[in-house]
């Protein structure tokens, strides 16, 4: 079937949009490619990797990714904006405690799994958001992408 020139660059503009808003998000891999570069990072020198996840240093923002941690007492000790607050007490747009669940679920030398419904940076309807999450030092560190 032939499709009208016209259409075709309809089409071909619309695809374009689609991967270009697409290459504005980090995927699954590259969270999680991330979140084993934030352990390294702790392991050689947990205080410089605090203050680089903090402020978005050293490789560790990209895009909506970019690592966070908490430590023992619940605390965020590396988040862009939250550090100082409570990880531990924080809940998702529906009440989850995603926080919790976080602490929960962290395990050291292995890379878990939570979901939770948040916005995208910039926007206030919440989505599925996945982070990996992973126990490195007296740390609860983890990286999350969008679905």
């Amino acid at each position: 079937m032939k499709v009208p020139m016209r259409i075709g660059l309809v089409i071909t503009l619309l695809f374009a949009a689609v991967g270009a808003h697409a290459a504005d998000f980090g995927t699954a891999d590259e969270a999680k490619a991330m979140l084993e570069r934030a352990v390294t990072a702790i392991q050689q020198d947990k205080d410089k990797a605090l203050r680089q996840f903090a402020a978005g240093e050293g490789g560790f923002k990209d895009r909506d990714l970019y690592p966070f941690c908490g430590g023992p007492d619940g605390m965020f000790t590396a988040h862009p904006t939250l550090t100082g607050k409570s990880l531990r007490d924080l809940k998702d747009k529906t009440g989850k405690a995603l926080g919790e669940e976080i602490y929960a679920t962290a395990t050291e030398g292995k890379i878990s799994e939570v979901s939770y419904m948040w916005p995208r940076p910039g926007e206030t309807e919440p989505v599925q958001k996945i982070t990996y999450v992973t126990k490195a030092d007296d740390q609860v560190c983890a990286v999350g992408y969008y679905k």
